[in-house]
């Protein structure tokens, strides 16, 4: 990171941010882990990428507010700074509509959504794939493979390459790890 760089990063509030953030604590999630480190983990990877624009990482701390807090006071996002229009307007831009189904989700990022949307969204795939368990669900990390393959990375390559590259080898590891995991799962009833 250069010296602008982080003369910009100590100018940026983040902390309110991830204070509402924390209505996520205790939150699981289907492909594994936490909401609310999640939330850290997608602010981390774009820092990693070099994405320090202030309401992108403020978007990233909250990304799955909306998503993932049905009574959620949403006048708590709006009044945290003066950016906070901005932050809330991306974070719903990230965020599922009731009447829409994954695909048509992924979609309309990739479609319709700003260059800040993409990115957040393939940061927070990212972010979900290397937290994807493999325990639970084995149909539904399957299923996330394959979604994040046709969905995902159409939208990466819009966004940039190098994140494009850590996708696709997130993706070619988790087939691994699945047939991997299928494998043994298929050798233990053998030996039962």
């Amino acid at each position: 990171m250069t010296t602008e760089q982080m003369l910009h990063m100590s100018g940026i509030q983040l902390s309110p941010y991830i204070q509402a953030a924390t209505l996520l604590i205790g939150k699981s999630r289907e492909g594994g882990g936490n909401m609310f480190r999640h939330q850290l983990d997608t602010m981390a990877i774009l820092i990693d990428y070099g994405y320090i624009d202030s309401v992108l990482l403020k978007a990233s701390l909250v990304h799955d507010l909306i998503e993932d807090v049905p009574d959620l006071n949403h006048n708590i996002l709006l009044s945290i700074d003066f950016e906070s229009h901005a932050v809330y307007h991306l974070v719903q831009e990230v965020s599922r509509r009731q009447d829409e189904t994954k695909a048509n989700f992924l979609m309309r990022i990739r479609e319709t959504g700003t260059q800040n949307a993409k990115i957040l969204k393939v940061a927070d795939r990212i972010a979900n794939m290397i937290s994807l368990g493999f325990v639970n669900n084995l149909d539904f990390v399957e299923r996330y493979i394959n979604e994040t393959a046709e969905y995902m990375l159409p939208i990466a390559k819009d966004v940039s390459q190098y994140m494009t590259q850590e996708l696709s080898d997130l993706i070619e590891s988790r087939k691994k790890y699945l047939k991997g995991f299928r494998n043994q799962l298929e050798t233990i009833k053998i030996i039962k």
